[in-house]
């Protein structure tokens, strides 16, 4: 799934294509809005909200998507070839005088007013990249639950909104924290929340996402999808598992030797 940079990025070049122009075409595949003709319409502006994406018009409504797995929003000159995909995978097409813009296996794609996004966005936490950010409500959601493990706190955006599992493996690698660890026994989570702000920060105009510094595609992780690998500090084979509620399990990946399990007695 894509993380809250990947959003963020894909956020501002539909914005930098849309805003401030008026919709030439619009055609939404989803039964929901399959009658809805957006045209002549003026796009506001299109922000990301974690990893939500919100296409705000001047006629008072937003119009709501999320990636999940597989979706994307595709740019393209008009006259362009579309090579997103095939068309049986297209959910929604917004077009201007200039650009059409694509929306392949979308599987969010709803129309609301701009005045109820909270309906779909107000259980979010702190935005790791948004204007709203604030690292004393994310330190105070992280510690309502002080028995959960943190490896299952950083995923849930409620608590804040943009870490997927690359960042939340890699943050809890350079910081020396087991995934299994109790949130009360993250000695310094304030270091840890603004680490996992710092990394999305410095990757947030790039594809290739890297926490290394190298950007080749298979130096790019300390220990996300290396399973069986030797750490890049000390050697030792990096572990992998799926843990969290059972409907929720998400891989992690870490160094037992750098990032030591918690023991029974703590």
């Amino acid at each position: 799934m894509p993380e809250g940079d990947t959003v963020w990025r894909a956020c501002q070049r539909l914005n930098a294509a849309l805003a401030g122009h008026r919709l030439t075409r619009t055609e939404f595949r989803v039964p929901a809005l399959a009658t809805t003709d957006l045209a002549g319409v003026g796009v506001r502006e299109v922000a990301s909200r974690g990893k939500h994406q919100l296409f705000r018009f001047d006629n008072g409504c937003t119009l709501h998507s999320h990636f999940r797995m597989d979706g994307s929003w595709r740019i393209y000159r008009r006259g362009q070839k579309w090579t997103g995909g095939p068309a049986f995978q297209i959910r929604g097409i917004l077009s201007s005088e200039e650009y059409d813009v694509v929306g392949y296996e979308l599987p969010v794609l709803e129309l609301l007013p701009t005045d109820e996004e909270a309906s779909v966005v107000g259980h979010l936490g702190p935005d790791l990249l948004g204007s709203d950010w604030d690292l004393d409500e994310a330190l105070r959601r992280l510690r309502q639950q002080p028995a959960r493990t943190i490896g299952e706190a950083l995923l849930d955006q409620r608590n804040l909104a943009g870490i997927g599992t690359f960042y939340r493996a890699e943050l809890l690698f350079l910081q020396g924290i087991h995934p299994r660890r109790p949130v009360a026994e993250v000695s310094d989570l304030p270091r840890l929340v603004n680490r996992a702000k710092q990394l999305l920060f410095a990757n947030r105009w790039r594809v290739e996402q890297s926490t290394t510094g190298n950007l080749r595609s298979a130096a790019r992780a300390y220990v996300f999808e290396r399973a069986g690998q030797p750490c890049r500090r000390c050697g030792t084979r990096i572990r992998t598992e799926e843990f969290g509620p059972a409907t929720q399990e998400r891989r992690s990946y870490w160094c037992p030797r750098c990032q030591p399990a918690p023991t029974a007695s703590t």
